[in-house]
């Protein structure tokens, strides 16, 4: 057992930190030659080092699959391990840095785009109380956004619910109502509509590059009313189909934000009377992440500029 932890500790002391970002980068790239680019490095001393991380470890941890190097079962172990510690080394970092420096850098925010909305005030809010800050952005649907987080692209999103996973802190905001809007020249009379009356209607919906989402809510509420809507399209981007509908390809329902957003011309919002469904948003980010005080500060912002009801969602007046 002595002998064990001796070995063990003797393996970690030979470890180095930028082993460990030459590993995961080798990793990512799926080839030493991309990866050397990249770390701007010759590919001779990168492959060196990765062999001898191996010969430390006394494991194989990536093999040779054509032009492609893939992880072995003890690399994908060592691999999210690295990440871990890796995540953990830069947060250390970071949260060290900013007992001197304050509020500033760079924030990277993640949003969908109906969820543009509650950017504009927030940001304005923050720079306000801290100028030194400087904004990433990002957009793309709930699935992309999380997996910006997953591999630290961005430190916050916003996204739309649901999100098929539980491993990120989610803090809800407004819910918004979903409206039909159709093409301006098709001449709707009324300023709502009925679900039956969008029965015939060719829709465009959202629909998310994987998981479930405002689609499959969509779909369920027209057969709660009693029919199968006529799906003539589906997209991942509501600026395109708010841009279809202005040209008279079909109607769509969204978000009512996504629509006042947007401002797009030709097309004409109508309110659903019948129905109850509605799109709730939800700020996200990484349970075990130390946040930036540029992203706490952000968070706080957005909390209090749009304050909810804890259980239902709805609006609460700002006081």
């Amino acid at each position: 057992m002595v002998l064990y932890i001796k070995k063990i500790y003797t393996v970690i002391r030979l470890i180095d930190i930028k082993q460990l970002k030459y590993f995961a980068a080798i990793v990512e790239e799926g080839q030493i030659t991309r990866a050397a680019k990249k770390l701007h490095m010759a590919q001779p001393p990168l492959s060196h080092q990765l062999k001898q991380l191996e010969e430390t470890l006394g494991v194989i941890l990536l093999e040779r699959n054509g032009k492609k190097l893939e992880l072995t079962e003890s690399g994908k172990i060592f691999y999210k391990k690295t990440k871990q510690l890796l995540h953990q080394l830069n947060d250390m970092i970071l949260e060290v840095q900013e007992i001197n420096d304050g509020t500033k850098g760079t924030l990277s925010i993640g949003c969908v785009k109906s969820c543009f909305s509650y950017l504009p005030k927030t940001m304005r809010k923050l720079l306000e109380k801290f100028p030194n800050v400087k904004f990433h952005l990002r957009e793309g649907d709930t699935f992309l956004i999380s997996e910006f987080l997953k591999s630290r692209e961005i430190e916050v999103g916003i996204i739309r619910l649901p999100i098929d996973t539980d491993e990120y802190q989610t803090i809800k905001l407004p819910s918004d109502p979903y409206v039909a809007v159709i093409p301006q020249h098709w001449n709707y009379k009324h300023h709502s509509i009925q679900m039956k009356d969008i029965k015939e209607m060719p829709l465009l919906l959202l629909h998310r590059i994987s998981g479930k989402g405002q689609y499959e809510m969509v779909v369920n509420e027209c057969a709660r009313h009693g029919f199968e809507p006529k799906i003539l399209c589906e997209c991942p981007d509501v600026t395109i189909l708010l841009s279809l509908v202005a040209e008279g390809v079909g109607a769509t329902i969204v978000p009512k934000s996504a629509v006042s957003n947007f401002q797009i011309p030709n097309i004409q919002m109508l309110e659903i009377e019948d129905s109850s469904i509605t799109a709730e948003a939800s700020i996200i980010f990484e349970k075990n992440r130390y946040l930036s005080k540029s992203a706490a500060n952000f968070i706080k912002i957005l909390k209090t500029e749009y304050p909810i009801d804890d259980q239902l969602g709805r609006p609460q007046p700002n006081k």
